[in-house]
């Protein structure tokens, strides 16, 4: 070994450049490892989790036991967990300081569930099924895309497909073929005539022959339909000063969707309004929000060029988005002078935060930061991921982090909470599938599912209650109002943030809301993932948030949330 040592020595002594080479080399390898540390990687908890009693606490009492979380500055992926030390938090120990039971193994459960596992048709209410229809190859009922399969066809998936292209119904026929459409063009039939079984799922119905058994896709909603490249807003009534609502006016005697829509997208508006013969384009402004829907019968005027789309009549308007870009909220920068306080984004993953950052970011034309830094968030826009959580050039920061020391270095903080079931199949998406991405079916059906929702279940519970306990100035938004009500709830934020937003900016923002990072379609499940032992443990963290935030007279979480 001696001599070894001392031929390495002569070696650098003949040359120092070597030497010195040699050792810049390996203090940048050092750097790189460290700043790969800090920055990449998933918060994980350890294995020790509790299962928390069935009821939430009164407030005040003491809560069930969740384990050890295990949050750092720079996170871990699950499996490394038991390597890092990090405590969970007041919230996580008992009296005496020592864990409680731990959850049970999901592996046993979890393989029963698969076992015994069916296409649900109340799965996340995406569909409901409305009856068998005549079909007639020369007259078809729903007139949009099809597509056959006469080996795998599912009813998941001939709604996942229809859902997916902005369709309001998808239909199945023969056993493999689906038909997706805005309207049936059909009359309604005894459901005895829908006597096929799906190809793909025996046990299932998909029509008979020239039969449709027919599903409305409920999550594929109004706004999400389609004509082309055009998307339908609804329907809506004139508005009072026209000219100034909708600034661009032509005549159509032969009018179609078509027509208008490229009227207005020649004419670079977002907005292309049919009124009966007449095409308006222009911008959801003040004069016409586009909130107050009315019955889409009073629009079904037929367009005299078209035979089964609507075309408005002069005092209700059907309304198009067009594929312009409303550009009057897409100016972006960073704040101007560097503020004098730090308000936290905070989220458990999952919740939607980065959507929540491209809706202050359109809103209030100003960059937000993150604690972290994510280089596929910077490449997608996100330019303050490159800044310093503490640099006061952003108007708010992105954070997962709970535990008092780090909550306590933010003098604000938005506290976005979302449905757990939902948060933790977006970021297990996330984890293995990417921000806009999906987790491959084996990664479901193996230990990673089980050991994940083991690990991160817990901390969707202590992320709320620490914000909750050591925030200053919390303001709470629900996923889910944010979705339903985004013109409310964003000004809301907004407003915390310090910054005056004109309504037509937040309008534009409605617009643009999807951003890049919306997941296409509906889920890509076919089952539900969770098992008996799963929903009990989760229902009970969820009754313990609900109870922490009626506890602080604050609205307690949505009614969907629970029971499964």
């Amino acid at each position: 070994m001696a001599k070894l040592w001392f031929k390495f020595q002569r070696y650098f002594r003949r040359k120092p450049v070597r030497f010195f080479t040699f050792l810049a080399l390996y203090l940048t390898a050092g750097s790189l490892v460290f700043l790969h540390s800090g920055f990449v990687g998933q918060p994980a908890v350890s294995q020790n989790q509790a299962n928390p009693a069935a009821g939430g606490p009164a407030e005040g009492a003491e809560l069930p036991f969740l384990g050890d979380l295990h949050l750092g500055r720079g996170f871990r992926d699950a499996g490394e967990a038991s390597s890092i030390a990090r405590r969970y938090g007041p919230w996580l120990k008992g009296k005496d300081g020592n864990d409680r039971a731990k959850l049970g193994d999901y592996g046993g459960a979890w393989s029963r569930a698969l076992k015994g596992r069916v296409v649900r048709e109340k799965e996340e209410e995406r569909a409901k099924y409305i009856g068998c229809y005549l079909d007639d190859t020369q007259s078809r009922a729903l007139r949009g895309v099809s597509f056959f399969d006469y080996k795998k066809m599912t009813i998941f998936r001939c709604q996942d497909n229809c859902a997916e292209r902005g369709y309001l119904y998808a239909g199945l026929e023969f056993g493999a073929e689906c038909y997706c459409g805005h309207k049936i063009q059909a009359a309604n039939v005894s459901e005895a005539e829908c006597d096929m079984d799906c190809k793909g799922e025996p046990a299932s119905v998909c029509g008979g022959a020239n039969r449709l058994s027919v599903y409305r896709l409920q999550l594929a909603q109004e706004s999400a339909r389609r004509y082309g490249s055009a998307v339908f807003r609804g329907c809506f009534r004139r508005p009072d000063n026209l000219s100034l609502a909708l600034p661009v006016t032509a005549a159509m005697l032969n009018m179609s969707v078509d027509k208008c829509v490229d009227l207005c997208t020649e004419k670079e508006y977002p907005l292309a309004a049919l009124a009966g013969t007449a095409c308006h384009c222009g911008f959801p402004t003040t004069r016409f929000p586009l909130h107050d829907r009315e019955d889409e019968q009073l629009c079904a005027q037929k367009c005299s060029a078209e035979e089964f789309e609507s075309c408005g009549t002069p005092s209700y308007f059907i309304v198009y988005q067009t594929q312009v870009q409303d550009n009057r909220c897409m100016d972006r920068r960073f704040l101007p002078a560097k503020s004098n306080q730090l308000i936290a984004l905070a989220s458990f993953p999952g919740a939607g935060n980065t959507w929540a950052r491209h809706l202050i970011e359109l809103a209030t034309g100003f960059y937000t930061g993150s604690y972290y830094f994510d280089g596929s968030l910077y490449n997608k826009g996100f330019k303050g991921e490159r800044d310093h959580w503490r640099s006061g050039r952003t108007i708010c920061i992105k954070t997962h982090e709970s535990g008092q020391k780090e909550i306590e270095a933010f003098d604000a903080a938005i506290l976005l909470i979302r449905n757990p079931y939902k948060a933790l199949m977006a970021e297990f998406n996330r984890k293995y599938g990417g921000h806009i991405g999906f987790a491959a079916h084996a990664h479901w059906k193996g230990k990673e599912w089980p050991e994940f929702v083991r690990n991160y279940a817990p901390w969707w519970a202590t992320h709320t209650l620490d914000w909750l306990k050591f925030g200053k100035k919390v303001l709470v938004v629900h996923f889910e109002d944010l979705k339903q009500d985004l013109f409310v709830q964003l000004g809301r934020m907004v407003s915390l943030l310090g910054v005056a937003v004109r309504e037509d900016r937040l309008l534009c923002v409605e617009s643009q809301k999807d951003g890049n990072f919306k997941r296409s379609g509906l889920r890509k499940l076919e089952y539900d993932p969770y098992t008996v032992d799963m929903q009990k443990t989760i229902s009970a963290y969820i009754k313990m948030v609900d109870a922490a935030l009626k506890g602080r007279n604050l609205t307690g979480v949505p009614d969907d949330y629970y029971p499964r």
